[in-house]
């Protein structure tokens, strides 16, 4: 199978140099030999007959290309060539031919078969016309007409860049040069700068202002092929779950571009110059803006990180942001509406672009950042030839004027993937290894999928990573690492995969280790009551996920200390199967500063709005808003911050769902909290009943001694009654617990009643 670059005949002919017998067959680019030699140049397969004939030498991409030049022939060509009589053994070429060979009539140049790729058909052939004897008329061309005579002249014929063609047009004679030459669905850094012509490939032509050749009606040839590849495969550019984004993309950005100028002038609009992309962090942002850079028949995209273009020098800042848009300033003024497109890519742009009077650094930097990035995107002397990308995960800290319509007007959210984004993002990354044997058959990657809530791109990315680590790791011998490795045994299982998600927690994942440690007993049946709270409290996970007119629900769980509140909303939270359940808790924020508090909760509620059903645990409101009883003192920022964030509803899409736990509900009353939760539920202490229930469950007295228990616990809230009963598990002399634990001994009531006598009641 031939390679990228095609493949040769490993005979190699010498041949005689001749020139073309007429000027007529010099304009066809065609090589011309006899009919007995033209049979050793046939691909197979085909009627074309391709040699490589000579050692022109072009730099391109830092390796040395051979020159290509073609032969073929039909029945009728064959009856011309016998009359023309070239002998056995000689290729006629024409005089640029042999120039660009570097050979001369009568000189001996090797020639040999040349059969080309798969996929070697152009999409791109960018050429620029002069006429043979320069500087003798002026003439005007047109583009889609020229375009189209040159498909149907050197269909099927191999050109290269750097190749000077000669071809005759409406009487003139016309040399084109190839100044880049791109094959179908690859990009130009990677390919080798030569195909063959199709019917679908698309000609820009370019004349210098010296040439006297002016180009007209280009961008009616351009309109359809401002993309390099006809149709958009997102999975095989590395980009999962995001279709919906990038239509969108697509529709705001790109629709009017692919129409030529005079149809955008017609309707009165102006093209999109600048999007923004914003999104947590490890989305796929930059990666959705490099692809699309790269998708793009226009220069190459610049690429700049925020922080890059800050300067120490005054003014250097400044020029740097300029000199951004230094190329397509010249390209506009010299091209116009023919130049092409500039991408420009701003990453982290919130580090350069914050909102203006916002820093008190003293030197108003960043201001006049924003003032000049203003400027060239919209000024008046505004790019019609630019596209600024800007990447953020803090879009609340930008500039408002750079979201204005006319500057970064397309902002598109890039958030979790849901399922189908996620399994999308797992077979981009497994594909290698599944192609080479790697996966196991046990691996369901859609059921991955579904275990992996809330996870990003870039975490899906670490899980499989983490999975493959597990795999190499089998095959390493810690006792001998020089020990040659067997490639074959390399399995990625399901429990590496399984193993993986325990390594990888995400950012906007539930905090289970954080819930479960508020029930470190687990749950019991402790009364009907309790039975009662959760599972009303369930009916409330169901309403959010159901409901269309409640995406915010709130509810306060109040009693005395130790009544089991914070346990139940944990429990609730990890019932309820949530992909983002956050606990806030005064515990994380000991000697912060109110603001630094107030900031740190803020956050957990922002990003609970970028989840789709997302549980907030508010535990111990008193302590989160520092009360104190004498006084009675408390903090009023905190305190507003709390009463703002209870009545915000999330973003459309988005639903949340609040518990709250006091044990101070008079004074969160007194503070208008109260009001502020949609439900208050009242978890009260164990009564007799009860506590049995408990103590049952428990097994730790004997038969006859849990109803005197129970009765000695009346009133009693639930964590003092697990302490209680640690205490006197360890028995009178210690050493105890295992044995009552296990079933062997019960705790002696006698020393329940003097442990009961060491607690002091609430």
């Amino acid at each position: 199978m031939a390679g990228l670059f095609g493949a040769q005949s490993s005979t190699v002919a010498p041949m005689i140099v001749t020139s073309t017998p007429s000027t007529d067959l010099a304009l066809t680019n065609f090589a011309y030999c006899s009919p007995s030699d033209l049979q050793s140049f046939a691909v197979p397969g085909s009627k074309l007959f391709l040699a490589n004939v000579g050692d022109a030498f072009v730099l391109s991409h830092n390796l040395i290309l051979h020159y290509l030049y073609y032969l073929f022939f039909t029945t009728l060509i064959f009856m011309e060539l016998w009359n023309v009589s070239i002998r056995n053994g000689y290729i006629a070429l024409n005089a640029i031919h042999r120039r660009l060979a570097k050979v001369s009539n009568g000189d001996n140049v090797s020639v040999s078969r040349f059969i080309p790729p798969e996929d070697f058909n152009l999409a791109l052939l960018r050429v620029e016309l002069e006429f043979v004897k320069k500087g003798t008329k002026n003439e005007q061309v047109d583009a889609v007409l020229l375009a189209n005579q040159l498909r149907k002249r050197f269909i099927n014929q191999v050109m290269t860049a750097g190749q000077k063609v000669t071809f005759e047009y409406h009487g003139n004679n016309y040399i084109f040069t190839i100044s880049q030459a791109q094959l179908e669905g690859q990009a130009a850094a990677n390919a080798p700068e030569r195909g063959m012509i199709s019917s679908d490939t698309y000609f820009i032509f370019d004349a210098q202002n010296s040439s006297g050749i002016k180009v007209v009606n280009q961008r009616e040839a351009a309109s359809s092929n401002i993309f390099r590849h006809k149709e958009f495969n997102l999975q095989s550019l590395g980009i999962g779950g995001l279709s919906a984004e990038f239509a969108d993309i697509f529709r705001r950005a790109f629709a009017s571009r692919v129409f030529p100028p005079h149809v955008t002038n017609k309707l009165g609009i102006k093209h999109v110059k600048g999007m923004l992309l914003y999104g947590p962090p490890g989305t796929g942002k930059t990666l959705m803006a490099r692809q699309i850079g790269k998708m793009l028949n226009g220069k190459e995209p610049k690429i700049v990180n925020g922080p890059e273009v800050l300067s120490k020098f005054v003014g250097e800042t400044e020029k740097n942001v300029r000199d951004l848009f230094a190329d397509a300033e010249n390209d506009q003024r010299t091209l116009g509406d023919e130049s092409d497109l500039h991408v420009i890519i701003f990453d982290e742009i919130d580090a350069i672009c914050k909102s203006r009077g916002s820093t008190r650094d003293g030197t108003g930097v960043h201001d006049s950042i924003v003032n000049q990035l203003l400027t060239k995107i919209d000024g008046v002397e505004s790019l019609n030839n630019v596209l600024l990308i800007g990447m953020t995960n803090r879009k609340d800290l930008l500039d408002e004027a750079l979201l204005r319509p006319g500057r970064l007007e397309v902002q598109v959210e890039i958030s979790l993937p849901d399922e189908n984004g996620r399994f999308q993002i797992l077979q981009i990354h497994t594909n290698k290894m599944k192609e080479n044997s790697f996966l196991a058959p046990d691996v369901n990657l859609q059921e991955l999928a579904a275990r992996t809530k809330n996870y990003s791109g870039a975490e899906l990315e670490g899980v499989v990573k983490s999975a493959v680590s597990f795999a190499l790791n089998r095959q390493v011998s810690m006792d001998d690492l020089t020990k040659p490795v067997d490639e074959e045994n390399i399995k990625v299982t399901m429990d590496d995969f399984l193993n993986a998600l325990l390594e990888i927690v995400p950012a906007f994942g539930a905090s289970t280790d954080d819930l479960e440690r508020c029930r470190l007993n687990g749950m019991v049946d402790c009364g009907d009551r309790h039975k009662h709270i959760y599972q009303r409290a369930m009916l409330l996970v169901e309403q959010v996920k159901v409901s269309k007119g409640s995406p915010l629900v709130t509810c306060l769980l109040e009693g005395s200390s130790g009544s089991g509140k914070t346990a139940l909303a944990a429990t609730v939270g990890i019932d309820s199967d949530f992909p983002y359940v956050k606990i806030v808790s005064a515990e994380s924020m000991i000697g912060l500063h109110e603001s630094t508090k107030c900031a740190q909760i803020v956050k957990v509620f922002e990003d609970a709005y970028k989840s789709p059903l997302s549980i907030i645990i508010l535990d111990d409101i008193e302590r989160l808003l520092e009360y104190v009883a004498i006084g009675p003192r408390f903090s009023n920022i905190i305190s507003q911050t709390l009463l703002v964030l209870l009545k915000r509803l999330p973003p459309k899409g988005k639903k949340l769902l609040v518990f709250g736990t006091t044990s101070e509900i008079t004074f969160l009353d007194s503070v208008g909290i109260c009001d502020a939760f949609s439900v208050t539920y009242h978890l009260p202490t164990l009564k007799t009943a009860d506590a049995k229930k408990v103590l049952k469950q428990l097994n730790v007295f004997a038969e006859g001694d849990v109803d005197a228990a129970a009765e000695a616990l009346n009133d009693m809230p639930i964590k003092k009654l697990y302490m209680l009963i640690e205490m006197a598990a360890q028995g009178e002399q210690g050493g105890a617990a295992e044995a009552i634990y296990s079933g062997k001994e019960k705790i002696k009531i006698s020393h329940f009643y003097d442990c009961l006598q060491d607690v002091v009641r609430v």
